[in-house]
């Protein structure tokens, strides 16, 4: 049985749709996966100063959704410093709903009570991240320095430095502030190339 010309621009219309549809349902998955790794907080923790800063991936640079120093006074107790970084920590996570979080790596403190005092610090920003479900990573001081500057023992001014050009910020951010941007910078330079060495996640 023949069939009309018409016939036949209708079933090459129909054919020609198909592969559209079934790119129509992937592309969501693709999205979303790429949505989930979008923003990520970084984290310098200290008891006196925790930084902190939260970045969104994007096509042409990296942007700042917000920075900043968890500050507490030396007259302020321990307890009371710890309360400060948790609650402040938490009203950062329920306004951007970052999903990954890197924080600095542990380092090796020659005073055991100063080794103490940032490990409770750490702890405390630690348990607020993970009542939020986010998956947690941690760099060591050194890689960080060696992804933004190109030097491990680069001083503090030129991480800050280098870390408002690559984010084209208005000013130079605080010192905390930019050791914790810089942390999510070097995580999402670890995770955009192939490595051997995989960020570690706790």
């Amino acid at each position: 049985m023949g069939i009309t010309p018409q016939q036949f621009q209708q079933i090459e219309a129909r054919l020609r749709r198909q592969p559209r549809a079934v790119a129509a349902v992937s592309e969501p998955s693709r999205s979303s996966n790429l949505e989930a790794q979008r923003i990520i907080l970084g984290i310098d923790p200290s008891l006196r100063g925790t930084g902190y800063g939260v970045i969104r991936l994007a096509r042409l640079h990296p942007e700042t959704l917000a920075h900043g120093t968890i500050s507490c006074p030396a007259t302020w107790e321990r307890s009371r410093c710890l309360a400060k970084i948790s609650s402040t920590l938490r009203d950062v996570l329920k306004q951007h709903r970052p999903t990954i979080c890197v924080v600095e790596g542990i380092f090796f403190a020659q005073n055991i009570q100063t080794a103490i005092i940032m490990g409770e610090a750490r702890g405390a920003a630690l348990a607020a991240v993970a009542e939020a479900g986010l998956e947690i990573y941690e760099l060591a001081t050194r890689k960080v320095k060696q992804a933004i500057v190109g030097y491990g023992a680069a001083q503090k001014i030129a991480v800050a430095k280098m870390v408002q050009r690559m984010l084209q910020l208005a000013e130079l951010p605080a010192p905390d502030a930019a050791d914790a941007l810089a942390l999510a910078l070097a995580h999402a330079q670890a995770n955009g190339k192939f490595t051997l060495n995989a960020p570690k996640k706790i």
